[in-house]
């Protein structure tokens, strides 16, 4: 690829998001990460290639067949749960999820780096604290079934704790990334010299 070209894709990209210019973990920590980030990822996809198959069972079985089958619309809805506890980390890494970008564009690396440690140091804060509650709801569903699948709810209400484990260690790894940044790189990387 030209220098040149991968020069301007990263500043097209830093348009778009500005937090995507911290750099991440590069070598065996980063193979390992984004091997963590692809088995998510699959498992999301999986999840949601579920949906779409329960959905259409349940609209085949209404117009084709002279019953309608009860259980799609619930294990729809327990894929639908367990494919945003799995994507989270993954949203959260890739600076997908829902923010309000006012000013980060005008911040310098080192400033985008400290943002970027500060929020994922509050996210994984937030998971911290939450995490025995999720616990402790997960524990509720041990004496209870789903009413059609007959699914100990414990399986339904674990996905909480797969949340926050997950903001969790996403967070601490963001907030790593952003330290590392802060301290290690220069104002401006993106930019080669021949």
């Amino acid at each position: 690829m030209d220098p040149n070209q991968k020069v301007a894709e990263q500043e097209a990209l830093e348009q778009l998001d500005p937090l995507a210019s911290v750099p991440t973990f590069q070598g065996a920590l980063g193979r390992l990460i984004g091997g963590i980030d692809t088995l998510f990822t699959v498992l999301a996809v999986l999840a949601l290639v579920a949906i779409a198959g329960t959905v259409l069972l349940q609209i085949s079985a209404r117009l084709f067949l002279p019953f309608s089958v009860s259980w799609t619309e619930e294990l729809s809805r327990y894929l639908f749960i367990y494919m945003v506890a799995m994507s989270v980390g993954v949203v959260l890494r890739q600076h997908r999820n829902v923010s309000v970008e006012l000013f980060h564009h005008t911040l310098g690396l080192r400033a985008r780096a400290a943002f970027q440690a500060l929020i994922c140091l509050l996210i994984a804060g937030f998971a911290w604290m939450v995490l025995p509650h999720a616990w402790q709801y997960a524990m509720n569903g041990a004496w209870q079934t789903s009413p059609t699948l007959r699914v100990p709810m414990l399986y339904i209400f674990f996905s909480t704790v797969v949340m926050f484990v997950l903001l969790l260690a996403y967070g601490a790894i963001g907030f790593l990334e952003g330290l590392v940044a802060i301290f290690r790189s220069p104002e401006r990387p993106d930019t080669e010299k021949p």
